[in-house]
């Protein structure tokens, strides 16, 4: 009995030395192997760091007038990891913010997507009077405190919108996809989300600072210890023109649409209008979800910029295209005549010319200035779809323009090919005649119609549009980057050829049964194109008393394309007026006043009124 307990009492021994043995190598693990580790965890529980955001670059129009700039605003922010109680503190934020509890647990819901120890965003842009009783009350409100944080400011409010683009808060995807790319982007940063914003992400941004602070153990700041100042982003300066842009805007009054302003001879882009447009300042202070629940169910779709993302059949503004591709095949000749009897057989099926009447015999000339279907209807079915659709991307239609802006759209120009692919059956000469007046498959954008308008006034170079003129470095002395004019091709377009389809341009508008004879301006001679495109077939003609009476979302697109002066030519412009009708009537008034304001900054520019034309004068 003695010697069994006292084998039980050694093993008791060696387990309890064995258990001390353990101990004591696991404190010399942790104090002299580890030490160094963990006294560097400690003081990182000690230690925070505090993002500093950079304030975006600025962006300027090509005068120098400010576009977009940044102005100081305050905003409450939360440190979760010193909040015990969020609901009561919540409710004691609630009467001093005048906001409703849905918006902080909104913002408080991202505390489970981010480090604990990083700030909160709870509300934003604070008026002075509410800062002033946070502070007030701050004893009441631990775990929050006001930060100086600089915000997007709008001085021309929401001019060139589309084009300039919003900020909105960035997403999980975003942040993982920015962290892959060893980009500082915390939790609650604003990013470019569309236009110049979003493409100039990477050069707008500027890189943000850090502040070290030490807290106590509940997170309490004591001191700050360590500040790196954030830079600036570097600041943008653009070939917009501010009061052409501003004219333009005006000029659609109420119509939805777009319209685009070149420089011929070096691609420059000097206005770009979206209509209807959106206030950025809203995206800037965070926008509502009403308010963004607004705008994505307008069908008019604001929030797209649709000199670049709309695509539209071109109607007859395409005939140029159709005129210089028969002429430079030498297929036909500018003094051919064509009858018109107000439609063509082709087949089995009837095209209508769009007079009732028709236009009787026509030559190339006649048939541009009275924008007659049957001559191109002719011509293009002679001609066929491969010489059509050569000409066509020669001109820079059915191809990316290649601009700055992300999200640009190639449109449509068909081949034989194009259809055999995507719809698995060979092409028929019909589809040729549609073609031929910018109908059946054929879609632009309103900037490529511009740049095909520019290379036809300035002799057969298509540039490159470019909406950028400078980068400017942070240090304002290298690295600044300066656009250069680039030139896609030069087309070898005969001069005879070239001639007759501008004298034709001319006679549109300065002619007396010129389509846009009634919208001429008497200080600068224009040349133009008119154009309507279907948006659904018509069974059967609509008379004008019938026209007001299609609904909105049926009617036809008006279309314009000019430049000016005629002679000697400085600007393109491109029009597209959705749902107009008609183009002489209402996109080229919208395109005149855009000229005549160029030309003379002092004329009274009138906004559109979409009134149904009275004779066939304007009609097309």
């Amino acid at each position: 009995m003695v010697v069994t307990n006292k084998k039980r009492f050694s093993l008791l021994v060696c387990v309890v030395l064995a258990v001390f043995t353990v101990l004591l190598l696991r404190l010399w693990h942790l104090q002299v192997v580890r030490g160094d580790h963990y006294r560097a965890l400690s003081e990182n529980n000690r230690i925070r760091c505090m993002p500093l955001p950079s304030p975006r670059g600025s962006i300027f129009d090509r005068n120098g007038e400010l576009l977009v700039g940044n102005r100081p605003s305050f905003s409450l922010m939360a440190l979760p990891l010193e909040i015990d109680d969020p609901e009561s503190l919540f409710e004691r934020l609630l009467p001093i913010l005048g906001c409703d509890r849905e918006t902080l647990d909104r913002y408080w819901r991202k505390v489970k997507r981010q480090p604990r120890h990083l700030p909160l965003v709870l509300a934003e842009d604070l008026e002075v009077e509410r800062v002033e009783q946070l502070e007030e009350n701050g004893v009441d409100l631990p775990g929050v405190f006001i930060e100086s944080r600089p915000m997007r400011f709008y001085p021309h409010g929401d001019l060139a919108a589309n084009l300039l683009g919003y900020l909105g808060q960035i997403t999980e995807e975003e942040l993982a996809k920015r962290g892959s790319e060893n980009e500082k982007y915390y939790p609650g940063d604003f990013i470019g989300k569309s236009g110049l914003e979003k493409s100039l992400e990477n050069e707008l941004r500027g890189e943000p600072g850090e502040r070290f602070i030490e807290v106590n153990v509940r997170g309490k700041k004591l001191r700050s210890l360590q500040t790196k100042e954030p830079k600036p982003g570097r600041s943008i300066r653009l070939t917009i023109d501010w009061k052409l842009q501003k004219a333009a805007e005006m000029a659609f009054g109420t119509e939805a649409g777009s319209a685009v302003v070149l420089n011929v001879h070096n691609g420059e882009v000097l206005a770009m209008v979206s209509r209807p447009g959106f206030s950025p300042a809203h995206f800037a202070r965070g926008i509502s979800s009403e308010e963004w629940q607004e705008l994505i169910r307008d069908v008019r779709n604001p929030l797209s910029n649709k000199a670049i993302h709309g695509q539209y059949p071109p109607g007859s503004t395409f005939k140029m295209v159709t005129a210089l591709a028969a002429l430079e095949s030498r297929m036909t000749y500018p003094e051919r005549r064509v009858f018109c009897p107000g439609s063509a057989q082709f087949g089995t099926r009837r095209f209508r010319c769009w007079k009732r009447g028709g236009h009787g015999s026509v030559n190339l000339h006649e048939a541009l200035r009275e924008s007659c279907d049957v001559w191109f209807y002719q011509v293009g079915y002679e001609m066929g779809i491969d010489r059509l659709s050569r000409m066509a991307f020669a001109l820079g239609l059915g191809e990316k323009t290649g601009i700055e802006l992300k999200g640009e759209r190639k449109g449509l120009i068909p081949t034989r090919e194009w259809k055999m692919r995507r719809f698995k059956q060979r092409w028929f000469d019909g589809e040729t005649v549609n073609a031929s007046i910018g109908q059946g498959f054929v879609l632009v954008t309103p900037l490529q119609l511009a740049v095909m308008t520019a290379a036809i006034a300035n002799g057969g170079t298509v540039y490159r549009p470019h909406v950028v003129a400078e980068i400017k470095s942070l240090t304002d002395d290298t690295g600044a980057y300066n656009k250069e004019p680039e030139v896609v091709r030069f087309l070898p377009l005969g001069e005879r050829n070239l001639r007759a389809v501008r004298d034709g341009m001319v006679a549109v508008v300065n002619e007396r049964r010129g389509t846009a004879w009634k919208s001429r301006l008497k200080s600068v001679a224009i040349a133009g194109k008119t154009g309507s495109a279907q948006v659904v077939k018509q069974r059967e003609r609509i008379s004008r008393s019938q026209e007001r009476h299609i609904p909105y979302r049926f009617r036809d697109h008006a279309l314009y394309v000019a430049f000016a002066p005629a002679d000697k030519p400085e600007i393109a412009v491109a029009v597209v007026v959705e749902h107009g009708m008609h183009g002489g009537s209402v996109a080229a008034p919208i395109c005149h006043n855009i000229i005549g304001h160029y030309f003379n900054p002092a004329l009274p520019v009138k906004g559109a009124d979409n009134e149904i034309p009275e004779d066939e004068y304007g009609e097309e």
